[in-house]
């Protein structure tokens, strides 16, 4: 039987625009409308040694996961530009960065295979751009207290249906 690849389309990656506002219901909104790549990198910290006999020991102590987005275009009214915005402009730091990240993985027909919350840090990175528009660029910092659970792509809400999986190491 042969394989299909999974196309991109399918992993979608979601950022609550409401961020340190204490907002009880997450607004969950889709990456991807001005993007062409977006990857998780993993950033494992390994530490590889070798004994004077030569053997080699590796010891893996975790992940520091981070995204970047080099293209997200103001839009007026979108609830991630003007939270964006409001950190690039008032220069916000700490609590006022943080917001949690989900990460779902689809079927052609819709059905969510899996899903991962995780608290993250969302640090824009700069505030202009080229005669194209605005854009606001970012890094997302994933922080740990990763949760396995469903995601309603309808009312965009996640539903942890496991304890926390892993942490990074941030």
């Amino acid at each position: 039987m042969a394989s299909t690849k999974i196309e991109r389309k399918y992993l979608a990656h979601f950022i609550d625009a409401s961020f340190g506002t204490g907002s009880a219901t997450p607004n969950y909104i889709r990456l991807g409308a001005d993007l062409e790549e977006y990857n998780l990198e993993l950033n494992p910290d390994i530490e590889v040694s070798k004994n004077i006999l030569g053997d080699s020991t590796i010891k893996h102590n975790g992940y520091e996961p981070q995204s970047s987005v080099d293209t997200f275009y103001a839009v007026t009214g979108d609830a991630l530009f003007e939270t964006l915005s409001a950190i690039a402009n008032e220069r916000k730091t700490g609590d006022d960065c943080k917001t949690t990240v989900v990460d779902v993985l689809l079927t052609e027909s819709g059905t969510v295979t899996w899903a991962y919350r995780e608290d993250a840090m969302v640090v824009p990175t700069s505030m202009g751009g080229d005669t194209s528009g605005v854009q606001v660029p970012f890094s997302v910092y994933y922080c740990g207290n990763r949760t396995k659970g469903t995601f309603d792509l309808t009312k965009r809400t996640f539903t942890a249906t496991a304890s926390t999986v892993s942490g990074s190491k941030g």
